[in-house]
């Protein structure tokens, strides 16, 4: 299956000043598949490491000369490594903290080998102080479960995509049999998700069960995964905040609520659990921004923020609905349905390389999201149905006099009184430039 993140890999291989990369991301996101499958396309050779399954690597980076690792992994391996024409991937790099080391000296002393590390759980590791990243010595990318765009190339919707993006850039009403269709998908791809795992099976079988089932197992691997690099006593709890994430989206408020972890909770006490989940990849914090000022990150409210999970299947897996309810729209499912559109745009926007935030008045107007676009803050408002009636957007623009607005819904293409009409399933056009 085709993935962005492709040509950001190529650009990385290409360029004059390349480093050695960190891949970041979830568990199940497709790393390790991706970072293969551009070593194959692209390189003479991949030697491929992984530290938890070949613990007798590890021995070979007592010593950080690069030299030394080159010729002892090659031996280990029995294989030939280039420089410039073999890719070498260390997996799950958080298990060797003294690999994650030598990537300094690879940088410094041995630039000519390329090296990907990745690691699920890198971020835990050494925020928690098991591991230290080579600092100013490695480049970054983050990897994220497939946006829609992803989902649609991979239904051979090629030309869907094209029509999408005509029609977002022109702000050109689709066809309505056209519209509908794109609607159906999007509504598909909220309860598959963009784990490659659960698209592949959905794919392949037609059969949403089979999604549902893979992404059930991705939840439990998820589940286990806290026990790593976490205290016993804060496990619990990482679990219980990592359960109540979904939950909390169901409600009219979807600022996160402490006390409905269990009731007298406090931030303190959560605080650790909250890092876990957010630095492990699974869910992410969107702040309240107290005003609209620059930068943005300086008016954030630290205590206030909306939490997203990472995967809209995984949301609904997590909650136990059905795929009919979610296609057919039940309405019964009106309020969840609400959260998990803006959770699902909010995984759309986080993929195109946005940091958004939200913003409230004193007169409880709420906007979404609030995002940068070609310089200019621009206020997103979310709205799972065609109803777009909303003060919020109002109230803001009045008072920021934004260059304009957008909103995502059920709608078609369009624009009018400064408000750029986004149908949701062509979210994934929204780019900062």
């Amino acid at each position: 299956m085709e993935r962005k993140i492709i040509q950001k890999l190529i650009e990385w291989k290409n360029s004059a000043n390349r480093m050695p990369l960190v891949l970041q991301g979830a568990r199940q996101t497709g790393k390790t598949f991706i970072v293969n499958y551009f070593g194959g396309k692209q390189y003479q050779d991949t030697v491929y490491c992984n530290f938890e399954k070949e613990t007798k690597l590890v021995s070979i980076f007592n010593n950080l000369s690069p030299n030394d690792i080159i010729t002892n992994l090659a031996t280990l391996k029995r294989r030939r490594i280039y420089p410039e024409k073999t890719l070498i991937v260390f997996d799950e790099i958080q298990a060797c903290p003294e690999a994650l080391t030598s990537l300094k000296y690879f940088c410094e002393e041995a630039p000519e080998y390329h090296i990907i590390a990745l690691g699920s759980l890198l971020g835990v590791s050494v925020n928690r102080g098991i591991s230290s990243f080579p600092v100013g010595k490695v480049q970054f990318l983050d990897m994220y479960p497939m946006d829609f765009e992803e989902y649609l190339w991979a239904k051979g919707e090629t030309s869907l995509v094209e029509k999408i993006r005509k029609c977002f850039a022109g702000n050109l009403p689709m066809e309505d049999a056209l519209h509908e269709y794109a609607l159906k998908l999007y509504r598909e791809y909220l309860f598959v998700g963009g784990m490659p795992a659960a698209v592949q099976n959905y794919i392949s079988t037609n059969n949403p069960n089979i999604a549902a089932v893979v992404n059930s197992d991705i939840l439990s691997a998820y589940q286990n995964d806290m026990g790593k690099y976490n205290k016993q006593s804060e496990i619990p709890k990482t679990k219980l905040v990592y359960a109540n994430i979904s939950t909390q989206l169901a409600k009219e408020n979807k600022k996160f609520q402490y006390k409905s972890l269990k009731p007298g909770s406090r931030a303190s006490e959560f605080e650790n659990a909250i890092e876990w989940v957010c630095l492990a990849g699974i869910a992410s914090r969107v702040y309240r921004l107290e005003q609209i000022m620059l930068p943005l990150k300086a008016y954030r409210s630290d205590s206030d923020f909306k939490f997203y999970m990472n995967d809209t299947g995984l949301c609904c897996q997590s909650q136990d609905i059905l795929f009919n309810d979610v296609v057919y729209s039940n309405t019964l499912l009106n309020n969840f349905l609400g959260g998990l559109t803006e959770n699902y745009v909010f995984t759309q926007l986080r993929a195109n390389g946005f940091e958004p935030y939200y913003w409230t008045s004193s007169s409880q107007a709420e906007v979404d999201f609030i995002i940068r676009i070609n310089g200019d803050v621009i206020p997103v408002e979310v709205k799972s149905t065609i109803h777009t009636e909303s003060k919020s957007l109002n109230v803001y623009i009045s008072k920021y006099s934004s260059k304009y607005a957008i909103r995502i819904s059920a709608k078609n293409f369009g624009f009018k009184n400064g408000i750029k009409s986004v149908p949701l399933y062509a979210t994934f056009c929204i780019s900062e430039q």
